[in-house]
């Protein structure tokens, strides 16, 4: 797996295994939410955030709150994708991002997903900690990725 930043989107790279594909040699649907995941995980740690460090340090961790995915065409077994992440929007409580899902140029999928900061201890929503907000604040951007 290899990062990188383009322009405003977070980039991890990815290669399609066995266990991602169904009998056919098809990216099963839901290994796309998980490719997403990783890819959010990532840009986060790219900006000096850990998840473990925010859950025993704030009492914070985020779960999703929506997520909308448009499968538009299929990866494969072996591929190398690429995952583009971008911060679309924070607000007091929750962020939301825009995710492609890429093969040589191409967008595979397209996913918009709002994030929940939440309180670990008791499940209610929790504003986001001043690290998050000022670490992403400076990937915000109020263009959607080419995908949408």
């Amino acid at each position: 797996m290899t990062e990188t930043m383009q322009n405003e989107d977070h980039v991890m790279s990815i290669r399609v295994y066995y266990e991602d594909t169904d009998v056919g040699g098809i990216v099963y649907y839901a290994n796309y939410l998980k490719f997403a995941e990783r890819a959010r995980t990532e840009l986060l740690r790219s900006q000096g955030i850990e998840n473990g460090e925010l859950m025993r340090d704030d009492r914070v961790a985020f779960a999703v709150r929506e997520c909308h995915a448009d499968y538009i065409k299929p990866a494969k077994l072996d591929d190398a994708l690429e995952v583009r992440t971008r911060v679309t929007e924070i607000s007091g409580a929750s962020l939301r991002m825009a995710q492609d899902v890429v093969r040589d140029g191409n967008i595979l999928v397209v996913m918009n997903v709002r994030l929940a900061c939440m309180d670990i201890d008791t499940g209610n929503p929790k504003r986001l900690p001043n690290v998050v907000k000022d670490r992403l604040g400076s990937f915000k951007v109020h263009t959607k990725l080419s995908g949408e």
